[in-house]
């Protein structure tokens, strides 16, 4: 195996916290693991570092969509020089400025690219003050558009991939799950102190729920569904921030069940393992993922997970799972039929789905990706990829 040196460009990185983040720190954390190097830009965060390291940040203005930023894709002379010049590779996370700042570097310097396809663009249509048809039109256009010109895209699900290729998309595609350290959610521990206080009265349920909170992510169908079941005894915990907060809190009033949901805010890394093994069922309502890497996390900590019905859910989940359609009166049936004790058979069978989401197995299949596509330029494996390219 060559040692390569690898440029990550994405729209969002850390101090933000979501999937995409995840799993663009997982996988470049993986590679240099291996002993590749990965340099990541990303745009400048409120509150986060600057450029420190291997991660290169470019000036950002704020957007009313948080925790997204505009990017201005400029990137010192120094670090195109640098670094840029120096790589063997391109990885975008994004087509948006980011994105398109990486296929410039790499057209011009004569490298692959390589983008991972992480969001379902038309689902997002409603941050866009223009018609929602139109505005959906044009996100499946731009994808088309940029997917086409690159020389290789990341799909995590089958069902993405079709998408893709039913959008128009003619460039090669490989299907690699984004990847989660499954060992550490594996450790999680059911703890009765935090059911406690989360408000889990004995012998009573705890739902989970790890999400943004934001239109997209259909969160307000878990409290009518909360609603609906009829059980005072099971409690709703929701981890995560987003836009929607303020409205999903004057919904619970709504609906009667505020007393039963806590808005845990984001939680940190350290102590989702615990969060996940503690609930008597992870509930997922989104219909929009690519993946969900929330629900990978939860197969690994043993958990019940009842998701909405959507072929990416499927795929991801497969029999491991609870998968029931995408309204409150479906999701408060399977929210009674819970066991009330938990199923040690049910935590074996999530556990086992989730090794097919190792961190390992998806560093292993994008260096293969990456490999495969160095093939075609010799020249840029190894140390030669430091020659000076005009």
């Amino acid at each position: 195996m060559s040692h390569l040196r690898l440029g990550f460009f994405t729209e969002i990185y850390r101090p933000a916290v979501n999937g995409v983040v995840a799993s663009v720190e997982t996988l470049a954390e993986g590679l240099r693991e291996r002993g590749h190097e990965v340099y990541c830009f990303a745009p400048s965060m409120p509150g986060g570092a600057r450029s420190d390291g291997d991660v290169f940040r470019l000036p950002s203005l704020p957007l009313p969509t948080a925790p997204y930023r505009l990017t201005l894709p400029l990137v010192g002379r120094r670090n195109v020089n640098n670094v840029i010049k120096r790589l063997a590779l391109i990885h975008v996370h994004s087509l948006f400025v980011t994105g398109w700042a990486g296929l410039r570097y790499a057209r011009r310097y004569g490298m692959p690219i390589v983008y991972t396809y992480h969001t379902q663009l038309e689902a997002y249509a409603h941050y866009i003050p223009f018609e929602p048809k139109a505005t959906r039109f044009a996100a499946s256009q731009l994808t088309r558009t940029f997917c086409n010109l690159v020389d290789g895209v990341v799909a995590p699900t089958p069902a993405i991939a079709r998408h893709l290729r039913d959008l128009g998309v003619e460039a090669r595609i490989d299907v690699v799950p984004s990847g989660i350290d499954v060992d550490r959610f594996a450790a999680g521990r059911r703890e009765a102190r935090l059911r406690r206080g989360l408000g889990v009265p004995s012998g009573g349920r705890l739902l989970v729920c790890v999400t943004r909170l934001a239109r997209e992510k259909n969160v307000e169908l878990l409290l009518r569904a909360l609603a609906e079941s009829g059980d005072p005894a099971t409690a709703l915990a929701i981890a995560g921030d987003g836009p929607q907060r303020d409205e999903l809190e004057h919904l619970a009033v709504d609906v009667g069940v505020a007393d039963r949901v806590v808005f845990l805010g984001v939680v940190a890394a350290a102590e989702l393992p615990d969060l996940y093994a503690s609930a008597d069922a992870f509930v997922f309502p989104s219909t929009t993922e690519t993946q969900g890497l929330v629900q990978a996390e939860a197969l690994a900590a043993g958990a019940l997970v009842i998701a909405a019905d959507t072929p990416p859910n499927r795929e991801v989940l497969g029999d491991a799972a609870r998968i029931v359609a995408p309204d409150p009166a479906a999701f408060a049936r399977a929210f009674r039929d819970i066991p009330r004790v938990p199923d040690a058979a049910v935590a074996r069978r999530a556990k086992a789905a989730a090794q097919r989401f190792s961190a390992a197995r998806q560093v292993s299949r994008m260096i293969e990706l990456y490999e495969s596509l160095l093939a075609r330029d010799p020249g840029r494996l190894d140390g030669a990829n430091t020659r000076s390219i005009s």
